[in-house]
């Protein structure tokens, strides 16, 4: 009987650890929603601004005249050094989305860089805890820098331009041959996955000469060609850069409003289980508790 007892008394606090634990994760889920909301009308309220413009940059780079000569958009051969910027969340309980992202910027190491870990000349920009901590980890012979880790505490604009500032510098001196960034495109709240994109030098529109002479960027320029792109390609970078901080923040709370769901769900049919057990269990006990009275009874009689 003692025994029978201990299970049901055992069942009853997995019961209600679970029904705390499904507390926190509903929370969880009602604030990340409450977050995706504003994260997701940002990022939908920028990216058709910054796709055009970013397309207007290329297509102008694509065509230039020979005689202007921008450094942002000049083919280097990648020997010396180059940079790769993960972005990732800072907090975890989000499913796979970091893990993703880390993934993702493993694979385009292995596949853009190799040889530059082992010899020392690969960078890592990390944006976001998690990612940092991975590369700090399992990348020490790489050149780690951190300075941006907790950049998703505040990401205005005024905040996040000077990190694509410091990288356009250290393209335009030389000190990197090519910048790569990885984040987390948005599609929806149950959709998002890491995207691998060339920040710097930026990437030229490759057409067929058929296609070229149809699509040849045609505009005027006021004032001349050279002095209106050293104003307009840093500008239009700036924005890039932080439509990739944007795409990340609101795929970061879709990924948890999705996970934080499906633990929810996952506790309503655990508690359902335990429910059918400590049913089973206290029937037991009754079962047991009747037969012992009638079996005494029975003695006392006989």
């Amino acid at each position: 009987m003692s025994r029978l007892m201990a299970n049901l008394k055992e069942v009853r606090e997995r019961i209600a650890s679970v029904k705390n634990t499904r507390q926190i994760t509903s929370a969880m889920k009602m604030v990340s929603a409450a977050k995706l909301r504003r994260a997701q009308s940002a990022i939908q309220d920028m990216r058709p601004y910054a796709n055009k413009m970013d397309g207007m940059l290329r297509n102008i780079l694509s065509n230039l005249d020979g005689s202007v000569d921008l450094s942002y958009g000049k083919e280097r051969k990648v020997t010396d050094r180059a940079c790769l910027v993960v972005v990732t969340s800072s907090r975890g309980l989000c499913g796979a989305f970091n893990s993703n992202i880390i993934k993702a910027a493993v694979r385009l190491i292995e596949e853009q860089y190799p040889g530059f870990r082992a010899e020392g000349k690969l960078s890592i920009l990390c944006i976001g805890k998690k990612g940092y901590d991975f590369f700090k980890k399992r990348y020490a012979d790489c050149k780690i820098i951190d300075d941006y880790v907790d950049l998703f505490n505040d990401l205005r604009f005024d905040r996040v331009a000077p990190v694509a500032d410091r990288l356009m510098q250290a393209f335009e001196d030389g000190t990197y041959d090519h910048i790569s960034v990885v984040y987390a495109h948005f599609r929806n709240a149950a959709m998002q996955y890491p995207v691998a994109e060339t920040f710097l030098p930026v990437p030229k529109i490759e057409l067929t000469e058929e296609e070229n002479d149809k699509k040849r960027a045609d505009y005027i320029f006021e004032p001349d060609q050279e002095q209106l792109l050293e104003h307009l390609i840093p500008s239009i970078l700036r924005m890039n850069f932080h439509k990739y901080m944007l795409d990340t923040h609101a795929s970061e709370h879709g990924a948890r409003m999705t996970a934080m769901d499906k633990a929810s769900e996952n506790a309503d049919e655990l508690l359902r289980d335990l429910r059918i057990s400590y049913n089973k269990a206290r029937q037991e006990a009754i079962t047991k508790e009747l037969s012992e009275i009638v079996g005494g009874a029975a003695a006392l009689e006989g």
